[in-house]
């Protein structure tokens, strides 16, 4: 026991420059003190003793501002900075290594007595006021941007920001576990920067065709080979951005493979999320901009394969 309270008074100086002294840490963190209680009521439900064990959750609500039921179950080295608001719900799970702001919200989205709480990973920064809902899952080492609502499972490594959530970046290097609110990247800003600059390309193009319209160049009878098709193909999907990231679906990394037949195109793609609400969507803008390269049929075919920021670079710039 005393081995874990000495582990939770280092995970405070790790975890906030403010700490200055051992006393101060035992009497004056209110997110230390909330993770005790919880411990007291944890076992208490554990061994069926539901009333003792919410009467203790009651009395930490009080006491600390931080509001856990005895059922949720919490990992090591959790720390809940300044903790007032903060809400963990019954059926919540929270990994180790997990950094909670003040404000932060794990709620449920249903009335029936099953899991409907998140599900949280090792590792993982949830900004202050962010509100996550329901039965989801948020991967290790991910970042929840301060007023987030999360409502999609969220992948490992990402960085959500937003109302509805968005996936906005990469995480930040493994060496810092906080979360840079003044660098978090804007994933609608973006997908209107590139919309802003394909417009301007569009324009330019019209502008070409119709200096040319009276002398069209003729077309050539010669069909081009695979490789060039099918590189016209990748260049071209550069084009199409994914509607939750905001960022094309080559540089994404969500475009697998493209194979180029006589008669057929077909392209393998994968989600950055499994449940991506958007899928019908990406995968109608993937075909439409590549038949507007090629003549033959395109088939695009969903892969289950995960996928993550861990082999993506953000553009400079971004």
């Amino acid at each position: 026991m005393f081995e874990r309270l000495r582990e939770d008074i280092e995970t405070v100086f790790a975890r906030d420059p403010a700490a200055r002294t051992v006393w101060e840490v035992l009497f004056c963190y209110p997110g230390l003190h909330a993770l005790w209680l919880h411990r007291l009521a944890h076992l208490l439900w554990r061994h069926q003793l539901h009333f003792l064990g919410r009467l203790v959750s009651h009395v930490n609500r009080w006491l600390t501002g931080v509001e856990i039921h005895p059922g949720a179950r919490i990992g090591r080295r959790v720390f809940i900075d300044h903790g007032m608001g903060v809400v963990i719900g019954e059926t919540a799970e929270i990994g180790d290594d997990v950094l909670l702001y003040q404000g932060v919200v794990l709620g449920g989205t249903t009335s029936q007595k099953t899991k409907r709480h998140p599900t949280i990973g090792d590792n993982v920064v949830i900004g202050a006021g962010a509100t996550l809902l329901g039965a989801i899952t948020v991967g290790a080492n991910a970042r929840i941007g301060a007023g987030s609502v999360v409502i999609q499972s969220v992948p490992a490594g990402a960085t959500v920001v937003g109302v509805p959530g968005h996936i906005a970046g990469p995480k930040e290097p493994p060496e810092n576990n906080n979360l840079r609110h003044d660098r978090l990247p804007d994933p609608v800003l973006r997908a209107i920067s590139e919309l802003q600059s394909r417009q301007i390309q569009l324009e330019a193009r019209i502008r070409d065709l119709e200096r040319a319209r009276w002398a069209p160049e003729p077309l050539s009878p010669v069909s081009e080979p695979a490789a060039a098709t099918e590189q016209r193909i990748w260049e071209a999907l550069r084009e199409v951005l994914d509607p939750e990231v905001g960022v094309n679906v080559v540089d994404l990394g969500l475009v697998r493979a493209i194979t180029v037949r006589s008669d057929q195109i077909t392209v393998n793609v994968r989600l950055t999320s499994p449940t991506c609400p958007l899928a019908d969507y990406l995968v109608e803008q993937i075909q439409r901009k590549a038949r507007s390269v090629v003549s033959q049929s395109v088939t695009v075919l969903l892969l289950d394969e995960p996928w993550s920021w861990n082999h993506f670079e953000m553009p400079p710039g971004q």
